[in-house]
């Protein structure tokens, strides 16, 4: 009865580390896609001024 419990519990923490790992990820590539999103404004800006 114990050996059950104890496996529910391990499985929930197994979930909370892959989800928290999961959002680690999501943050540290959000200034990646900032930078795109800045680079193509700047191509968008300078491919306007040239008309």
């Amino acid at each position: 009865m114990a050996a059950r419990i104890w496996k529910k519990v391990l499985f929930i923490v197994l979930i909370i580390a892959c989800l928290f790992n999961i959002v680690a990820k999501l943050v540290k590539k959000l200034p990646f896609l900032q930078e795109l999103q800045t680079s193509a404004q700047y191509m968008i800006n300078k491919d306007n001024e040239k008309k």
